[in-house]
């Protein structure tokens, strides 16, 4: 039996992978505890989603299971062995600011988590594609270096820099920069990737996440910037701008978007390779004009604070040169820009709040 496992699956990415891979396989595995819940409050909890892929999907089977956990992980792995084709790992604890007050819940989940996928997939299903959703916390601050040009709504890289064109590709340095802990335990867990990739010859994807966004996003104060964003639009709640005057950039791409990405890479895995990917040129907003765009929508003003505080390692420009996957996978392309995917983000917040 044609089987696909994914783990976060009741997360934004995961239950997109969900979505999307119920049309390919026969069986759809889903690991997820509702970690999320515990991370940011029951505001943030999955457990909706979980319950509406186990109404909606007929041939998804979910496990209650924690990826730190190498023994019940391994006994999910070894039921199915060489059945599973294709493993989708998306679970992780995703914010740098949060990762400062749990680091060694962080580092289990993002790093540890991560190994136990790896040696049960090297174990039983050797021949499967691993595919790995890590973040463009891996560079680190290393984007707040590039010379940045102050405009009126947003930071934006000096036209004469290679990355000003199309954004910032995989040859950013990972190295001597900070990178809050959070980015740490994920350069831990996408090097080892890399490196069952290269070392093992298992079938693995690392994919450098920029903001990932999307109607089913349980977005918090602390992760899940669009969604949060929208949610206080729409219930009026208080949002705080932390520092760059509100201009910093940020890339984003629809779950769904990604979640193709990783369809063509299984299609044809090339062992160890890395690809940035996020909105790109294509889909990119600054804090102002996404406030801006969430009035639009909404029809709301926002009660927005701000705080001269940046955050830890937080990026001030930070877009993602997508064109090293586009030429390895030239079928792939874009299907939602930035103000519909936002819309999509009202209809579905509003129609799950009444």
């Amino acid at each position: 039996m044609r089987t696909v496992l994914i783990t976060g699956s009741g997360g934004l990415i995961g239950s997109a992978a969900v979505d999307h891979f119920k049309e390919h396989f026969d069986l759809v595995i889903g690991i997820d505890n509702d970690m999320r819940a515990v991370f940011f409050g029951p505001e943030a909890s999955t457990r909706w989603n979980v319950e509406d892929l186990q109404e909606r999907v007929t041939n998804y089977r979910h496990h209650q299971v924690d990826i730190r956990d190498r023994e019940a992980v391994d006994r999910i792995f070894a039921e199915h062995g060489k059945d599973i084709e294709l493993v989708v790992h998306t679970a992780a604890q995703p914010s740098h600011d949060k990762a400062a007050q749990i680091p060694f819940l962080d580092f289990e989940v993002n790093a540890n988590g991560t190994l136990n996928l790896l040696e049960s997939t090297r174990a039983h299903c050797p021949e499967a594609t691993f595919i790995f959703t890590s973040t463009n916390k891996v560079y680190g601050d290393n984007p707040n270096f590039l010379p940045l040009i102050e405009r009126e709504t947003r930071w934006e890289v000096d036209p004469s820099h290679p990355y000003a064109a199309e954004g910032i590709d995989e040859h950013m340095s990972i190295d001597h920069t900070k990178h809050s802990l959070f980015g740490a335990s994920k350069v831990a867990a996408d090097v080892m990737v890399q490196e069952y990739g290269r070392y093992f010859g298992l079938r693995t994807g690392i994919f450098r996440g920029g903001c990932l966004t999307g109607p089913r996003h349980s977005g918090a104060q602390l992760h899940g910037f669009l969604s949060y964003l929208m949610k206080c639009a729409i219930t009026g709640t208080p949002y705080t701008i932390f520092g760059y005057k509100g201009k910093q950039v940020r890339d984003n791409i629809h779950s769904d978007d990604l979640v193709a990405m990783f369809h063509h890479f299984h299609q044809a895995p090339r062992p160890g390779e890395v690809y940035n990917a996020g909105g790109g040129r294509h889909s990119n907003v600054s804090m102002m004009e996404a406030r801006a765009l969430c009035e639009e929508i909404t029809g709301n003003r926002m009660d927005m604070k701000y705080s001269d505080q940046a955050r830890i390692g937080d990026h001030i420009w930070y877009v993602s040169d997508v064109r090293k996957f586009q030429e390895h996978y030239p079928e792939w392309t874009y299907r939602y820009g930035l103000k519909e995917t936002l819309v999509q983000i009202f209809e579905e917040m509003t129609k799950r709040m009444h």
